[in-house]
């Protein structure tokens, strides 16, 4: 089987998103072949029984020679609601933080949760409560904890899942809880959604990104000029990177100054044009694109 490991110097990998469960290893030894070289490996809201020792031989025996990695685990979830699906998220965090070093990853991601439809602040004290425990225990464990910053349709004084998709509220949680292994999954495609430039953002976040999650936006300005955000015609689109606005280069550059050391994972499976038949198709283009603007490590004359 053909290496995916980047020239040993590489500090940077380019991989994608994978669904955590019993056809995780048939999956990526599908994919491989197109130059993977890092799988994130996610659940949705709960670990479903899911015998993750099992799932990490699994993948292990399948990744064996090639070089590719698990780059990170990830919990979408409500950790802070209270409903019995969120307690299996609560329970789901703490599998994967144990369950990491099985993987050979350091990193588990996903949403900081929120009290439904309260404002962010009020979230704050059972924020505080849980990952300041779950936290410490990560640290304890060699893991750090990285949060997605997704909005997932709420604003600043209602919604659901997540808290820490504004910079306003980074500043609040890792105020409330300042641990070095508590930082970011950051992403550029949820900071265009929310008009946000995200090359800014990042110069001054950079050092709190753990993770970064391969996906896009385009902004249509043409709709919000004439229309407006709230009216019915869609004024912005989630996109596999290479179709949409950001400057994957300047990212990676911004990324680099910074002492980043991980992998940028392309989350597929929302691009509006690159999808079904042709999510693959969207994906690949995405990891090629990815590897250009990375470029490829030449070593200096001797």
């Amino acid at each position: 089987m053909p290496s995916n490991a980047p020239a040993p110097q590489e500090t940077i990998r380019i991989g994608t998103l994978a669904n955590a469960g019993t056809g995780t290893a048939n999956y990526l030894r599908q994919i491989l072949p197109h130059g993977f070289e890092s799988f994130s490996l996610t659940f949705w809201q709960s670990t479903n029984g899911l015998d993750l020792a099992r799932l990490a031989d699994e993948v292990k025996a399948t990744l064996a020679g090639t070089g590719a990695v698990i780059s990170s685990l990830g919990v979408f979830g409500n950790p802070l609601g209270n409903q019995p699906k969120d307690q299996e998220t609560r329970d789901a965090w703490k599998q994967c933080i144990t369950a990491a070093k099985l993987f050979g990853c350091d990193i588990v991601g996903g949403f900081a949760g929120r009290l439904v439809n309260q404002p962010i602040d009020k979230s704050m004290p059972a924020f505080t409560s849980f990952f300041g425990e779950l936290g410490r225990y990560a640290a304890d464990q060699g893991v750090r904890i990285a949060f997605e910053n997704c909005d997932m349709g709420g604003t600043w004084g209602w919604g659901d899942w997540n808290l820490a998709h504004a910079p306003d509220a980074w500043e609040m949680l890792f105020n409330a809880v300042p641990l070095e292994n508590l930082g970011l999954e950051w992403e550029p495609c949820h900071q265009l959604n929310s008009l946000i430039d995200p090359l800014p953002q990042l110069r001054k976040w950079a050092k709190k990104v753990f993770h970064v999650h391969g996906k896009d936006a385009t902004v249509q300005w043409d709709v919000i000029r004439t229309k407006g955000i709230r009216g019915n015609t869609p004024w912005v689109h989630h996109r596999t990177p290479g179709f949409g606005d950001s400057n994957w280069t300047e990212i990676i550059s911004i990324l680099r100054q910074n002492g980043f050391k991980g992998s940028i994972d392309i989350e597929g499976w929302h691009d509006p044009v690159y999808r079904k038949d042709l999510e693959m198709t969207g994906q690949v283009h995405g990891l090629n694109y990815l590897k250009n603007c990375r470029t490829t490590y030449i070593p200096n004359p001797v």
